[in-house]
């Protein structure tokens, strides 16, 4: 990513929250149940989220063909220790199924051969995938995400003179970083478990190629801004999630979803 781990932050929370309220509407999208501060023996201090997603209409053909509608409802936890991050994805309907993914954030251009420190064993079973920003999607999940009209060949920041990306952007642009993903999928149901690991990881692929997209694409919108700024920010589009989807959850601070004061873009979010 062309910009530093501190900026990064700041992009990437912008982008959860963009993305998400561009999502929901109605009976599909993002239901925020917990966003609090945590603290643990593992990951220090960090943010807790726990999220409902229920996204029925992008699913594969194949697969509401053999599930019912609720197939695609899924359960995130997400503990956020900023350079390091994990999130645990559940289905209630396949309730073997999981994935994790769990994130290190360092100030390199993707020269980090071990970030996430594996055993032998476990790089042997490691595939290494490099996804450019710079480059477009184009397969089924790209266009079920939806795809960003960004050329990032042409593209150029009013406020920080960053872009255009041409080919090996990577080793010339300076501040730079990597976000470094380890994938796990678990899914052990014979006959169409393999089919169902590959197309979350297609899923994934392709969202994390959409988002990281959008982080450098909306850089003029979130430049500037503090922590203090993009948490305000963060708890008011949580309530404003919440009204959107057509079952709310029980909200307790009427206070909090006040929606005076509520930044423009969300104001203009369908």
């Amino acid at each position: 990513m062309p910009m530093s781990l501190e900026e990064y932050q700041i992009a990437q929370m912008y982008m959860v929250m963009k993305m998400q309220q561009q999502s929901t509407n109605g009976d599909e999208g993002v239901e925020v149940l917990e966003n609090r501060p945590f603290q643990d023996e593992d990951f220090g201090k960090g943010q807790y989220t726990s999220k409902v997603y229920r996204l029925q209409s992008k699913a594969p053909v194949w697969l509401t063909s053999i599930a019912p509608k609720d197939a695609l409802v899924m359960q995130e936890e997400a503990w956020n220790a900023y350079p390091r991050c994990k999130t645990v994805i559940k289905c209630p309907y396949f309730t073997k199924f999981s994935l994790t993914v769990e994130t290190v954030h360092r100030a390199d251009n993707g020269t980090s051969e071990n970030a996430h420190g594996l055993n032998e064993e476990q790089l042997a079973a490691r595939q290494v995938e490099t996804i450019d920003i710079a480059s477009v999607a184009t397969d089924y999940w790209s266009y079920a995400i939806g795809s960003s009209n960004f050329d990032f060949s042409k593209f150029k920041s009013a406020k920080t003179g960053r872009g255009p990306l041409s080919d090996g952007w990577q080793d010339k642009c300076h501040p730079v970083m990597t976000a470094y993903k380890l994938v796990t999928v678990d899914a052990p149901y014979w006959g169409f478990g393999y089919r169902l690991e590959q197309a979350l990881l297609a899923g994934e692929r392709a969202l994390f190629l959409e988002s990281h997209r959008n982080c450098f694409g909306w850089i003029d919108e979130w430049f500037g801004m503090t922590m203090q700024q993009i948490r305000e920010l963060e708890q008011k589009g949580d309530c404003l999630l919440n009204e959107k989807i057509s079952k709310p959850i029980l909200l307790t601070d009427e206070e909090d979803c006040d929606q005076r004061g509520v930044p423009k873009f969300y104001e203009d979010m369908p």
